[in-house]
């Protein structure tokens, strides 16, 4: 095994000597070293703007789910054929908030900046993406290997589970890869009524089951590439945050995984998840529109007749909603007992939760994204409401997870992120400030990809470089990296609360969480719990 890993280290860096020595011709400079997968030998190619980062793109993880696989548990994909490995695979089917820069316009009460338009198409229109149920894939990015293998960080990204991709310039890894030394790594599961159907003749949570086998093929495949199996980190954002932390109650047993960052989503969002009965409501709400039955037909029949509809056809028939409609409602995680659970808070006090660590975190304005969102669609709220929403939908939720954490003995840091920069400002009127999402772009370094109008400062330049350190450290060591890094951890009532990009200006500047929890209500039976251990 050494020495295969050696050939492939010597082969990884062939594009980047023969450019050195000026030679033209012999090696393609786009070439990256084939990999052999449990999928398949993969050929992928040097990603552009790097020190020789190797992508490989497109890897099938699961077979299609198709047929009789829709609305199935995902089934392993093997091969053994080369596997070009230089696109992008399909978009599973969604329904993206926003499909065109035309629907995206200026009113007198809401001013958007022209990098706000590109950012918006490029982070939520899923622009130039080619759907498909065939779209269980993921992707990797590596430097070559030089010395011990590297830390993996693990992207899912989020988009309410609705929507989402990783065929997406704002998600791509090869900066974070290049810039920080580390095996990245994002791969498709299946969104809406395809991912979480909420059928009861049939497993729901589906995207969550992909996301699970998705981590098994890197685990077993990620050597390969120079990653560390034994030091994967999940990180995502919003719904991929909370993707995480289902993730962590859901696999106790066998997690897999050295750490989690959850970024703007946690298991104890309040409304989620869905009831089996809610979910199966939605379900047949769909069904009887499409003319497949309702809940007094026989469910296997109603099941079979949904297959046998395209998938176009499925997902047309879902009604569009609006404001926090169409944010909260639809399609999503619902309690199965299996995957998902309806009593997070007494599986905590229980301690029935992954005990590795955790670095877990919000946007100071988070509220700032859906003000031009809802705008857009004429809907608008007092600022108190706002304010409420930011409290009650991302800091009430994500301290309360940080504190269960704490009292499950996990390693944990938590953080509040503030940077609010020209680049990535969505709108003036309002401000939209540190927006829901705006931190990925600087943690991927892909601000300047997702627009080309604004460029960055240099207050931006040190604070990304800082954020994006943090991250990279928890990665490469979950238990200590944050330590040796400066940042102290959690402890809900001491100065711990990470403020990051406070006034724009680069450290941790800890803070008392009180300053921002007042108001905050623990669930019962962990309020109780907490009090007694005295984290409360």
């Amino acid at each position: 095994m050494t020495i295969i890993m050696a050939k492939t280290s010597l082969v990884s860096m062939l594009p980047i000597l023969v450019a050195a020595l000026g030679y033209a011709g012999t090696v393609s400079a786009a070439t990256a070293a084939p990999v052999n997968t449990s999928s398949g030998i993969v050929e992928g190619r040097v990603a552009s703007d790097t020190a020789g980062v190797s992508e490989y793109l497109g890897i099938p993880y699961a077979q299609p789910p198709v047929g009789n696989l829709r609305w199935a548990p995902p089934e392993r994909f093997s091969g053994s054929s080369t596997i070009n490995a230089t696109s992008f695979g399909n978009t599973c089917p969604a329904s993206p908030s926003i499909t065109s820069a035309s629907q995206i316009k200026s009113t007198p009460d809401l001013q958007i900046t022209s990098q706000g338009v590109e950012v918006m198409m490029s982070l939520l229109s899923q622009e130039n993406v080619t759907y498909s149920e065939d779209c269980l894939t993921l992707n990797v990015w590596a430097k070559p290997v030089e010395g011990e293998k590297k830390a993996v960080l693990f992207w899912i990204y989020g988009g309410s589970y609705t929507s989402g991709t990783t065929d997406n310039k704002g998600y791509n890894g090869k900066h974070l890869a290049d810039l920080e030394d580390v095996v990245v790594v994002s791969a498709n599961y299946r969104v809406g009524v395809f991912g979480f159907p909420g059928n009861p003749d049939t497993r729901t949570n589906l995207g969550l089951l992909d996301q699970r086998l998705a981590v098994e093929w890197v685990r077993d495949n990620i050597a390969a590439f120079g990653g560390d199996p034994d030091r994967i980190t999940l990180f995502g954002q919003s719904a991929g945050g909370s993707s995480v932390d289902y993730f962590s109650y859901a696999w106790t047993e066998d997690p897999i995984v050295a750490g989690f960052i959850a970024e703007s989503g946690t298991v104890f969002t309040p409304g989620t998840p869905a009831s089996a009965d809610a979910a199966a409501e939605i379900w047949y709400n769909l069904t009887a529109a499409l003319g497949c039955g309702d809940a007094d037909s026989d469910a296997s029949a109603v099941t079979g007749c949904m297959r046998s509809l395209d998938w176009q056809t499925v997902q047309n028939g879902i009604a569009d909603g609006t404001g926090l409609g169409a944010v909260s409602g639809g399609f999503g995680p619902s309690a199965d007992d299996v995957v998902v659970f309806s009593d997070y808070a007494a599986r905590t006090v229980q301690g029935n939760v992954t005990k590795r660590p955790l670095l877990i975190g919000e946007n100071d304005y988070e509220v700032g994204l859906f003000k031009v969102l809802f705008g857009l669609q004429n809907v608008t709220y007092p600022e108190a409401i706002w304010q409420f929403l930011q409290t009650s939908i991302y800091t009430c939720p994500l301290s309360e997870r940080a504190v269960s954490s704490v009292y499950n003995g996990a390693p944990t840091w938590r953080y509040r992120y503030f940077g609010n920069f020209p680049d990535l400002q969505l709108s003036t009127v309002p401000d939209s400030g540190a927006w829901h999402g705006a931190e990925t772009a600087v943690v991927f370094g892909t601000d300047l990809d997702i627009q080309d109008v604004v460029g960055r400062t240099g207050a931006q330049e040190q604070i990304a470089t800082y954020v994006r350190g943090i991250w990279a450290a928890f990665a490469k060591d979950p238990t200590n990296g944050l330590t040796n890094y400066g940042l102290p951890t959690y402890h809900p009532l001491k100065s711990t609360l990470l403020r990051l990009a406070y006034d724009n200006a680069t450290g941790p500047n800890a803070a008392f969480p009180v300053q921002y929890d007042i108001g905050c209500v623990i669930d019962e039976p962990l309020a109780d719990a907490l009090v007694a251990v005295g984290l409360a």
